[in-house]
């Protein structure tokens, strides 16, 4: 009780409420402009966390990505262009409601089913991460090792495109992982004689390039040809939310559920959980044939799942230090520059800390409500921000935010790097979350493999025997096994006639 009385006094102080408010605003701002993700929202965000205290900067990013989520049901319903990938699934149905003039309804159901489905996510985080933790704190080597090897092939699995080009994305995010001093010989890898690279790629700058610089290279070649607002103007948006509440509660309960679930399973994220429930809804809805053509049902469970999946991310970013997403990826980067090494004894050392985070996450969905309502009402003149306006700003921004990480050119040539190499794979289909991943993931993979090699004197067998270990060992092998058999049996199956 001392750690939660703590915990309120550092949210309820006014400098931290005002750094909410200002990222809540900030957040609603870049998920309504489409094509900038939430991703880069919480990248975006680093450079400033950089200089404060712990929970202000975790608020921040709580605040911004749960707003930005948000925030993209906007211009996808006025505009058809998703303002981030999680409101990518259901984009189809919320522009064909406001072509039939359903408008203010599909708004109203975003805003209201968005904030339920957040405290649902909240929910599961509060209840699940400490007695995950309490477990967590008896593991060793050999179960953080099985722990990782899950985590990256779980990432492969679900990821929304082809799985063999998110295995590429992954191993080049594993190769990249190597560069710097070997962590059991100490000796260098990959340097090619740089003092730079001797400490190995540093996290934020490569972040920054590959979300926030690709976005930025991928609005520059692609021109949105000068599209039309369906409605300017947005009337009462709460009208009719009862009815739909009493008649798809079930659904949203289903979304709600599946979008943690799917959230808390590591690399999969927001964007995943509302393709998944969509086709869930589907499949599983009394009225099939209406979707597609402006059915509520659909992104009653959508736009639940992408908003819960948020705080089931933080689940095993908290508990083991495995991003659940991309987002998630660089909240563990902040945590360590904060010296907060995530992972069981966080819960122990720092519990005032955690429970803070579960605060500002409810708040951040209580804030929803008058803040997405406004932005509703305002839409019109937020979907016009001129670009050669926005993109430039967002640019400097990201060399600010990488310099200052690095403290020299070497974080803005990084940032460039892999800006580039970004764009140049979400050109060609390759994924750039499970490279992501795999370059958060590589170096505890590595460290816990080496490690628990030299405590089994070589004996790989030793993986299995304590019973966690042998548990997740089996597990990630039967996940292996299954991604086998269906791309045998894909290449396997006949190919429909061109």
């Amino acid at each position: 009780m001392e750690a939660l009385g703590a915990a309120f006094g550092l949210v309820f102080d006014p400098f931290v409420l005002m750094v909410i408010g200002l990222s809540a605003v900030f957040g609603i701002f870049v998920g309504a402009i489409p094509g900038l993700t939430a991703t880069m929202a919480t990248a975006l965000m680093v450079p400033i966390t950089f200089f404060m205290p712990p929970v202000p900067a975790l608020g921040a990013i709580v605040t911004a990505t749960a707003m930005a989520i948000f925030a993209g049901d906007i211009p996808g319903a006025m505009l058809r262009m998703p303002g981030t990938p999680a409101s990518a699934a259901y984009v189809d149905e919320s522009y064909a409601m406001a072509r039939k003039g359903q408008l203010e309804l599909n708004l109203g159901v975003n805003l209201v089913f968005s904030v339920a489905g957040g405290l649902v996510g909240v929910l599961v985080l509060v209840v699940a991460a400490p007695l995950l933790a309490e477990a967590a704190i008896n593991f060793s080597s050999f179960e953080y090792f099985w722990l990782a090897c899950l985590g990256l092939s779980c990432a492969t699995m679900i990821s929304t495109g082809h799985r063999v080009m998110a295995l590429l994305s992954m191993l080049i995010g594993l190769a990249v992982g190597c560069v710097g001093i070997d962590p059991i010989a100490g000796h260098p890898r990959y340097t090619f004689g740089s003092v730079d690279l001797m400490a190995g790629v540093s996290f934020i700058p490569t972040m920054i390039g590959a979300f926030a610089i690709s976005e930025l290279l991928r609005n520059a070649t692609h021109s949105d040809g000068g599209t039309v607002l369906v409605q300017e103007k947005v009337g009462a948006l709460f009208r009719g939310i009862g009815g739909v509440a009493r008649k798809y509660w079930r659904g949203f309960l289903r979304g709600s559920v599946v979008g943690t679930a799917i959230g808390a399973l590591p690399g999969a994220g927001a964007d995943i959980a509302a393709w998944v429930s969509y086709a869930m809804s589907r499949r599983l809805s009394r009225e099939p044939e209406k979707f597609g053509t402006g059915h509520v049902e659909g992104v009653v469970e959508s736009t639940s799942a992408n908003n819960s999946a948020l705080a089931g991310a933080w689940i095993p970013a908290l508990v083991f230090g495995i991003p659940g997403d991309s987002i998630t990826a660089i909240v563990i980067g902040v945590l360590y520059m904060k010296g907060m090494n995530p992972g069981p004894t966080v819960f122990l050392q720092n519990p005032q800390f955690i429970y803070a985070v579960f605060i500002i996450f409810v708040i951040a969905n209580l804030l929803m409500l008058p803040l997405g309502w406004a932005a509703m009402k305002a839409a019109g003149k937020l979907l016009r921000a001129p670009r050669k306006l926005l993109l430039p700003v967002i640019l400097l921004f990201c060399i600010v935010g990488s310099f200052a990480i690095t403290n020299s050119p070497y974080g803005i040539v990084l940032m460039l790097i892999f800006g580039v190499i970004g764009w140049m794979m979400e050109e060609n289909g390759i994924p750039v979350a499970p490279l992501v991943l795999g370059l958060v993931l590589g170096e505890m993979l590595e460290q816990n493999f080496m490690a628990s090699m030299i405590k089994a004197d070589g004996d790989f067998l030793v993986f299995f025997t304590r019973p966690i270990a042998g548990t997740l060992g089996a597990l990630t092998i039967l996940v292996w096994g299954w991604m086998a058999l269906r791309s045998m049996r894909a290449a396997g199956s006949p190919r429909p006639a061109a």
